[in-house]
Formats: C-alpha cells, sequence, structure tokens
C-alpha cells in the first residue's frame, strides 16, 4: 500500500512539475485606416502572438517571428503581400508576447468600403505557422 501510495505522489510529482507548453496563437488583432489627404489613406494594424520558441543564451532571450500581409479588397481580389517583416526580440527574460505591427498605404484608386487583411505568420525558430484576420473600413 505504500509503495502505491509513494508512486501516486511520485506521478502527481512529476506531471505538475512537467512544462507546459503553450499553443502557438494569435490574438489582439485591430486595424483601422485613415485619410491622410491628397488622396492617401494610411493603414495601421497590429496582431499579438504568443507560444513561438524562444532560444535561451547566457539569460538573454531571443525571439523571431516573421510575417507577410495580403489585402482583400471588398470585390474579393487579393493584393499579395502588402507587408512582409521579422519581428525579432530579445529581452533579459523570457518573452511572454510578440506585437506584429503593419503600416502601409493606399491611393485614391481604392474605393471605400470593407477591407481584410489576412496575415500570415512563421515562428523562424521552429516549424510552427498560423494565419489570423482582421477587418478595417476604409472611407474617403
Amino acid at each position: 500500500m505504500k509503495r502505491i501510495i509513494l508512486l501516486l505522489f511520485a506521478l502527481l510529482l512529476v506531471t505538475s512539475c512537467s512544462k507546459k507548453e503553450e499553443k502557438f496563437e494569435a490574438f489582439g488583432a485591430e486595424a483601422f485606416a485613415f485619410d491622410i489627404g491628397d488622396g492617401t489613406a494610411e493603414v495601421n494594424a497590429t496582431v499579438r502572438v504568443k507560444g513561438f520558441t524562444q532560444t535561451e543564451k547566457d539569460n538573454i532571450y531571443k525571439a523571431a517571428v516573421a510575417y507577410e500581409v495580403d489585402l482583400v479588397k471588398p470585390d474579393s481580389t487579393i493584393r499579395k503581400s502588402v507587408f512582409k517583416f521579422i519581428q525579432k526580440d530579445e529581452k533579459n527574460e523570457p518573452i511572454n508576447d510578440v506585437a506584429l505591427d503593419t503600416q502601409f498605404s493606399l491611393d485614391s484608386t481604392y474605393k471605400a468600403g470593407t477591407y481584410t487583411l489576412i496575415y500570415r505568420i512563421a515562428d523562424k525558430n521552429s516549424d510552427n505557422t498560423l494565419e489570423t484576420k482582421v477587418n478595417f473600413d476604409l472611407e474617403w
């Protein structure tokens, strides 16, 4: 009986101390556009990601997340790669999440309406990828 209790206690200790791996996911997506005059609108968007793989050396934590953004117009046509970037973060403590910011301009050939940004995101330290979408309204 003592062996069973000891075994159960050891099993409980191992499972409670094991490191939980967080799922690679995007959250908090926001986007908006504003008319800056002269027939130009500026689009600003952000999405946060967590659960990416970090490297650590000498108490310096590093993360690298690549992302590419496609623009879906109100007529459902897609403009590929309106924005592309690799966000690299380096800190003295584990990195909880990373902001992926996007900024680009649209000219007056873009009609007013609801547009969608498609973020295609890749963790550069693993094979994890994901996709998320966010809408914004363009008004002239």
